[in-house]
């Protein structure tokens, strides 16, 4: 193994240890890239080597793999995700949510029965919240059920915003002037707190969507919101987070993905189903 200085093509990494960084963290998060992520990848694992005195990389990645706690591996992941949202992002998958999903959900369930629904790759936190906003504005039932709202991230920086509910103007850009005066206390001239009964509404864990064992705790769930994340694993990867996906929703629950995502390019698990508003994709009742 080479020193971080001791590159082959002049920047970074050596060939070898770059493949070698990017097949363990395909394995450890499901997180993929490229050649052409070279440079955002080097830049970052320098970062990290400096900040632990690592002498190579031979001796940092050994640290990854091996430290008992896994914080250096989760403070690495924290600078490899990129957390690029705001309010109402993609608005018409939460107009089909409350428009259509939600009621075919609850067809047939005895009043106040679970409604479950998990925001994947919360980020900051803006997804989950607007889902609570939406519900909470134009969902007639919201009343009728017990709604459990859960989000997770890998990214334990971010999630800690995400519990703490600050946001900026950029954030709320796309948000109504009178839904920022209901839900939102204004902090400064520049900072507003999302309402502290929302913020306890909603379960915010981290957890690495690649590990089986973190995902078997998810099960019963009626909506997932897994919108740009996969875009950053690869073929294989996206078909076995399709297939936990599957284990974790109800029968006829559905996956919201992002725009430029499709379900049948990665798995033949679910039925798409083109609502008014959006394509979802649904796990069939058996």
């Amino acid at each position: 193994m080479t020193r971080l200085s001791d590159k082959d093509d002049g920047e970074g990494l050596s060939a070898a240890d770059y493949d070698a960084f990017c097949r363990f963290l395909r394995e450890r998060t499901g997180l993929s890239f490229t050649e052409a992520k070279r440079y955002f990848v080097d830049r970052r694992v320098a970062e990290r080597m400096a900040a632990v005195g690592a002498p190579d990389f031979r001796h940092y990645l050994n640290l990854l793999r091996f430290q008992a706690s896994g914080e250096e591996l989760q403070l690495l992941v924290n600078r490899m995700t990129v957390n690029e949202t705001y309010f109402f992002r993609e608005m018409y998958q939460l107009d089909c949510l409350v428009n259509a999903a939600l009621d075919e959900v609850v067809r047939g369930r005895e009043l106040g029965s679970r409604v479950r629904i998990w925001s994947v790759g919360c980020a900051t936190g803006e997804e989950p919240y607007s889902i609570a906003i939406t519900l909470l504005e134009r969902w007639s039932r919201v009343d009728d059920f017990e709604i459990e709202l859960h989000a997770s991230d890998i990214d334990s920086h971010v999630l800690a915003r995400a519990r703490e509910g600050i946001y900026e103007e950029r954030s709320l850009q796309a948000l109504p002037r009178h839904l920022i005066a209901k839900y939102f206390t204004r902090l400064d001239d520049q900072r507003w707190q999302i309402m502290e009964e929302l913020r306890e509404s909603i379960d915010f864990s981290l957890v690495n969507i690649a590990d089986p064992q973190q995902m078997a705790a998810f099960r019963g769930m009626d909506v997932i919101f897994c919108r740009n994340l996969l875009i950053y694993f690869d073929d294989l990867g996206r078909r076995e987070a399709a297939s936990m996906f599957y284990d974790a929703l109800s029968p006829c629950g559905f996956v919201c993905l992002g725009h430029s995502e499709s379900m049948s390019r990665m798995s033949s698990l679910f039925v798409p189903r083109r609502f008014p508003d959006a394509i979802l994709y649904q796990k069939p009742q058996s």
